[in-house]
């Protein structure tokens, strides 16, 4: 009894930190990155059940016809493999910032036209409200002198 306890908790443990990250998703990823697609091909076949896009390190032994992407490279030395993830490391970091750069863009584009909606907007209310004679009659108040002589209109008014 004591013996399959201690297996259990020991395979928990190897089950935990082989697939831990994977327990975390919150969503199934768009793409997935093999190095050794014949060594990985029960992650191959799911991504491909889940409709997942595959990119690989496809060697002379595997069948580059599997992934979605091959990269043809050695993928047994340690070397080879490691120069090829901080490659492609890199160039999705350079993707996710050209995305975020590009998702500030639009919000700054959106903040643009909506302050251009509501100059519009007011623009149109203050023509609207001097073709019926508010401010000049002086019911509003909003007509005032100044120094030079010289008529400045308040927010209801287009003259300044």
């Amino acid at each position: 009894m004591v013996l399959s306890i201690a297996l259990l908790s020991r395979d928990k443990d190897k089950m935990e930190k082989v697939l831990g990250g994977i327990s975390q998703l919150g969503r199934i990823p768009a793409a997935l990155f093999l190095v050794d697609i014949g060594h990985e091909h029960i992650a191959l076949a799911e991504a491909k059940r889940l409709g997942i896009t595959t990119f690989g390190l496809v060697d002379t032994n595997c069948d580059p016809n599997k992934v979605d992407f091959a990269v043809p490279a050695n993928d047994d030395a340690t070397k080879s493999i490691a120069i090829l993830v901080n490659y492609i490391t890199a160039a999705i970091e350079e993707g996710l910032a050209e995305r975020q750069a590009a998702k500030e863009d639009d919000t700054e584009e959106i903040t643009d036209d909506e302050k251009e909606r509501k100059a519009a907007k007011l623009l149109a209310e203050a023509e609207a409200e001097g073709g019926r004679g508010g401010a000049r009659r002086g019911g509003t108040g909003t007509r005032r002198r100044t120094t030079g002589g010289s008529v400045s209109r308040g927010p209801g008014g287009a003259r300044k």
